[in-house]
């Protein structure tokens, strides 16, 4: 069932969209009706052959976590970054980064400086290896050290409003091959900012709407080889391909619409580039991951409304190791799940 209700105001953690968005009923009603569709982990051909899908394990081969506030467990985790050695940091709802190592052992975890506005949604790797948090109530962007140490000089951000360097409520950062970052927001403002390598402003695009370099709720940003800026644009229910290499953004491309069928989503609020540059892709209003090539078209889904292994409840986020395995960041269910493709 989708209602229409009135956007939940600023320091609210479960708030979906912005203005003038329609809202997945978070829970069961939504759970039932794609549980009809769609079978845990299933592979569901769409336009091609059955040997040209790929077909993840039948059951993940690892969940890390429960619900809970000791060392290695949950409470609503939001978001996921693997470094080069497959250390997982994960941060939940109670402002807490967790890192892991690849068989999910608790290793060290830090709170974010400030939590009463609101947690963070938002984690990356930089290029030296350092934390990336998206502190999303704050308006800005933390750098950690593998050990947890905050970098308060790179801090990027930090005043609400308007004008160059100002953030509306971050969502996720990204670095090009040149060095620049990407920061997204959303809420009062629906726009992406780029900054330079050493974290001064440089320009900013986009604004609320549905139209090309327009967007609601831009909360996953990734960077593919050719240097182009990938978009989860959640609350448009769609994907933008940008190119901001050049002064002047350019709308490459804009896959999917809303809807449950295989190339749709439903709020995809994560997305990340697969080692072959095949697209991972997870749905918070579907309770499912996609898997797609570079023009969105499916070569698999697996996920299933519940608490069973391999089944999601509103995956925020998703992760790619060296090995080509993903994590899903299963919220609802207070825990990480690992797949095969």
């Amino acid at each position: 069932m989708i209602v229409n209700r009135p956007l939940k105001e600023a320091g609210n953690d479960d708030t979906i969209c912005s203005r003038r968005a329609f809202f997945n009923v978070a829970g069961q009603s939504v759970g039932l009706v794609f549980g009809t569709c769609f079978a845990p982990l299933a592979v569901l051909p769409i336009g091609c052959s059955r040997s040209a899908i790929s077909v993840p394990s039948v059951a993940p081969d690892l969940i890390i976590g429960q619900r809970g506030l000791a060392d290695g467990r949950f409470h609503k985790p939001r978001a996921i970054a693997i470094d080069a050695s497959d250390t997982l940091y994960v941060v939940d709802k109670t402002g807490r980064i967790q890192k892991f190592d690849n068989e999910g052992k608790f290793i060290l975890g830090w709170r974010t400086p400030a939590i009463d506005s609101g947690k963070p949604t938002g984690l990356g790797i930089d290029t030296d290896g350092s934390i990336m948090v998206a502190d999303t109530h704050y308006y800005r962007y933390l750098f950690y050290t593998p050990s947890g140490d905050l970098i308060d000089e790179r801090t990027i951000g930090g005043t609400n409003g308007p004008d160059p360097g100002q953030f509306a409520f971050v969502t996720d950062i990204a670095r090009t091959a040149g060095g620049e970052y990407y920061c997204g927001e959303y809420g009062e403002f629906d726009r992406i900012h780029k900054y330079t390598s050493d974290g001064r402003y440089m320009d900013r695009l986009g604004e609320h709407g549905d139209g090309p370099l327009q967007f609601s709720r831009p909360q996953s940003l990734a960077i593919d080889h050719e240097g182009f800026l990938w978009v989860a644009d959640s609350c448009n229910h769609r994907i933008q391909v940008i190119d901001w290499r050049e002064s002047k953004p350019r709308s490459i491309a804009i896959f999917g619409k809303q809807g449950t069928e295989l190339g749709q989503f439903q709020y995809p609020y994560g997305m990340v580039f697969a080692k072959d540059g095949t697209i991972i892709v997870s749905e918070f209003g579907n309770h499912r991951v996609q898997h797609l090539d570079r023009e969105c078209k499916p070569l698999a889904s697996w996920g299933l409304a519940g608490n069973l292994p391999g089944e999601l409840n509103q995956p925020w986020a998703a992760a790619v190791d060296s090995k080509n395995r993903v994590y899903v960041v299963d919220s609802g269910n207070n825990r990480v799940q690992r797949f095969h493709f």
